[in-house]
């Protein structure tokens, strides 16, 4: 370029794509302008930001590398789309009012943990001494507030909340952080914190603050509201505070989430790798399942080996640790049983209030329901289990068309799906749709999604299962329905997440689904692309005593199992697991097996994990869903070499291998060594099938999903023989590998499949 090119004036108008609202884009877009000495203007549209500049061309290069590279660290461009304009003339650089584009969508940015500045404001700003909802462009609460696009603050649960003059100008001030930050508030002007005790109320933040670190010192149970819904609170050192919130819950078995005041304390626990610390203290913070070095409250993990661990990302949080001298709480969803998270005052008044010691509110309204979301490092890699707060609402880029289409996910575990050009918008962890609460919960944050996002379905994808509530909703919308196996939809969920459009061995491993044979599957071995698939092999068929009730009674399945090896003969087998059983109980499921009364086959890999820690002993009754394998798991031993016996042929027949569990059990060999063997054998077994598929039809690119695969230790060394072996070896990231991501797998099979209707 000559320099009379360099000094000429040029105009580019830019339109960028991707998470660049609510995560200080336009204020970066701002201050970069003026450090180019470039004019002109920029806004917030629906479909994402807008921007024209003017000035020197020589500047504009640079401008455009800062301007992708530079960009707020939580933001995600996604698309630059730059187009030559005509100079006007503009003097200066400005921040437009926002434009509704009608049924054209940007992302909206997930809820973002508090950052480094603003606690260190919290300390040393005046307006905001000790202010508990302290935010700037770079933090606090997005998603859970916003009710529409664009992203500005008459949208959000603020629009009630008029700032103070001194918040005003800090709003309108380049060079404050606070820079159109849209939850802008302080101590004058914000939402404020109240308490409820059983006969008085308390309204002063310091006071409040002072009595929640007395009653949890002192053993009491505190319900708080945080920023997604309520949280239950704790101290986790206390096992009579624990015990209490356990029957409160009515909540058995199932862990309890535990808050550290910072990395130092946690590490005093759980192990903590460099990768699982990056998870911790990233800007989403969610609860990262950790292998426990040292028990707190013995009721929190109820005897497993993990602990579910996460940082403060409230400034509460914060505020809490600095007065209470404890290195952790626990803090738990604001529910009972299986209810959703609460996330209204009056409801947490009322349900929460009669048996907790006091209910902490706030008077800013939680819009969209997010509780905590939940990960595990496997192998080097963050995998999610529960996608909620600080990656929800952030869309999977399918690569293909998946306009207009529903996807309402499964029973258990349940998130639904919206397509919406090339991208898919994965709610929420909804929950078990069988509790009346949850699916209202499904269709208020479905009707929300929709005005959201300016989606009007004309096609919905459901579960093959005829009696899932999520397909029956589906059937009576009266849209073009497209039902989809459920085995299927994991595989092509773990293809769409990861790019792939091409033939794969899919490996779908889970408790339950629906067969096209009319049994219930869980073990397959499947050729697929979205259109098709074909099922190359799968886990022999075990009768299911009692049906859906034997994967709350794992003995049943251990009954079942031996019942096909030893027949009548079990109860006289010199097991210990034998013992455990209640004998009347048991002969019924045995009378019951002979005479194949209510026993539905079933290939699911989560029932034979029920049986194999049922007959040793580890696991005869579960507390909580997939309790048995995931004791099963914690048990390994590691170091562990060699495996049992298996009969591959359409099959995989585990029956000798049950041969020499048996005889390890009943000869006292450690039930952690048979934990490992067995783990061993299902991932040596998977191999070999795979193996044997790949040589039947050439292919080499494996996909694992399921729930089965949250198992660390089987995902682990399965997918190094994989490697091993030479095949590459596809898994679960950013979409849970359980049925929280199989509305993501119905959506694109839709897409395709709706295209060749």
């Amino acid at each position: 370029m000559s320099a009379g090119e360099q000094n000429h004036i040029i105009a580019l108008r830019i339109h960028i794509q991707g998470l660049v609202q609510g995560v200080g884009f336009r204020p970066f877009v701002y201050r970069l302008a003026r450090q180019y000495n470039l004019q002109g203007w920029v806004v917030n549209r629906t479909d994402g930001v807008t921007l024209k500049v003017e000035g020197l061309a020589h500047n504009m290069p640079m401008f455009m590398e800062d301007l992708r590279y530079q960009a707020p660290v939580v933001s995600q461009i996604e698309e630059i789309i730059v187009e030559q304009d005509f100079p006007e003339g503009i003097s200066g650089f400005q921040i437009l009012a926002s434009q509704d584009m009608t049924d054209e969508t940007s992302e909206i940015s997930p809820d973002i943990a508090v950052c480094p500045e603003c606690l260190d404001d919290m300390k040393h700003q005046p307006h905001r001494t000790g202010y508990p909802f302290i935010n700037c462009t770079n933090c606090g609460p997005r998603f859970s507030i916003i009710s529409d696009f664009p992203y500005d603050r008459k949208n959000t649960t603020m629009a009630h909340f008029s700032m103070c003059q001194v918040c005003t100008k800090e709003f309108l001030d380049i060079a404050d952080r606070r820079f159109h930050a849209q939850p802008v508030a302080c101590n004058d002007c914000g939402p404020s914190y109240s308490m409820y005790l059983k006969n008085s109320v308390l309204t002063g933040f310091s006071g409040i603050l002072e009595r929640i670190s007395n009653l949890i010192r002192l053993g009491n149970i505190v319900a708080i509201k945080g920023t997604g819904g309520f949280h239950l609170m704790c101290d986790a050192l206390n096992e009579m505070a624990v015990s209490r919130l356990r029957q409160m819950k009515k909540r058995e078995g199932k862990p309890f989430a535990v808050m550290f005041r910072d990395l130092d304390s946690l590490k005093h626990y759980a192990e903590v790798t460099e990768v699982e610390e990056a998870a911790l203290t990233s800007w989403r913070r969610p609860i990262v399942i950790l292998k426990t070095i040292r028990p707190l409250s013995p009721g929190i993990a109820l005897g497993l080996n993990t602990l579910g661990a996460f940082l403060p990302y409230m400034p509460i949080h914060y505020l809490i640790f600095e007065k209470l001298d404890l290195p952790a709480f626990v803090l738990t969803s604001g529910n009972l049983a299986e209810e959703p998270v609460i996330i209204g005052n009056q409801e947490a008044l009322d349900t929460l209030a009669p048996l907790t010691d006091a209910t902490v509110t706030y008077n800013r309204d939680i819009y969209n329901r997010n509780d905590d979301s939940v990960v595990r490092i496997i192998a080097g890699r963050e995998r999610l289990y529960r996608r909620s707060r600080g990656y929800v609402p952030a869309p999977v880029r399918c690569g293909f068309e998946v306009d207009g289409i529903l996807a309402t996910g499964a029973e258990l575990s349940n998130c639904f799906c919206l397509g919406k050009g090339d991208r898919a918008y994965l709610s929420q962890h909804i929950g078990d749709l069988r509790n009346f609460e949850t699916f209202e919960f499904f269709e208020e944050t479905l009707d929300r999604f929709k005005k959201i996002f300016r989606i009007n379905p004309h096609t919905v994808a459901s579960d093959l299962h005829p009696d899932y509530l999520s397909s029956r909703y589906a059937r009576q919308l009266g849209l073009q329905l497209i039902e989809v196996q459920h085995h299927h939809a994991h595989i092509a969920a773990c293809m769409a997440e990861n790019g792939l459009d091409e033939p794969v061995i899919g490996l779908a491993f889970d408790g339950t689904g629906y067969g096209t044979d009319g049994h219930i599957w869980g073990s397959e071995f499947l050729v697929c692309d979205y259109l098709n698939f074909s099922r190359q092999g799968h886990f022999s068929y075990m009768p299911m005593p009692g049906g859906d009730k034997a994967s709350e009674e794992p003995w049943r399945m251990g009954l079942s199992c031996l019942y096909q090896i030893f027949g009548s003969e079990v109860l006289n087998l010199k097991l210990p697991f034998i013992k455990l059983v209640d004998r009347t109980k048991a002969e019924m499921v045995l009378t019951a097996l002979e005479r194949e009364i209510n026993c539905p086959l079933t290939s699911g890999a989560g029932r034979l994990f029920d049986a194999v820690a049922a007959i040793t002993g580890i696991c005869v009754n579960s507390l909580f869903h997939a309790e048995a394998p995931m004791r099963l798991e914690a048990l390994i031993h590691s170091g562990i070499e060699g495996h049992y016996d298996f009969e591959i042929s359409e099959t995989l027949s585990f029956i000798p291998a049950i041969r020499q569990i048996c005889k390890e059990a009943s000869s006292g060999v450690e039930p952690g060594v048979v934990a490992a063997r067995f783990h061993n054998t299902i991932a040596e077994a998977s191999l070999q099938m795979v193996k044997k598929i790949s040589t039947e039809t050439g292919l080499t690119k494996v996909v694992l999903s399921g729930g089965t695969f949250q198992n660390k230790y089987l995902s682990e060394i399965l997918e190094n023989k994989l490697v091993k072996d030479n095949f590459a070896v596809f898994t679960h990231a950013a979409v849970p590998c359980n049925d929280g991501g199989i509305a993501l797998g119905q959506l694109a099979i839709a897409a395709r499949r709706k295209g060749e209707i």
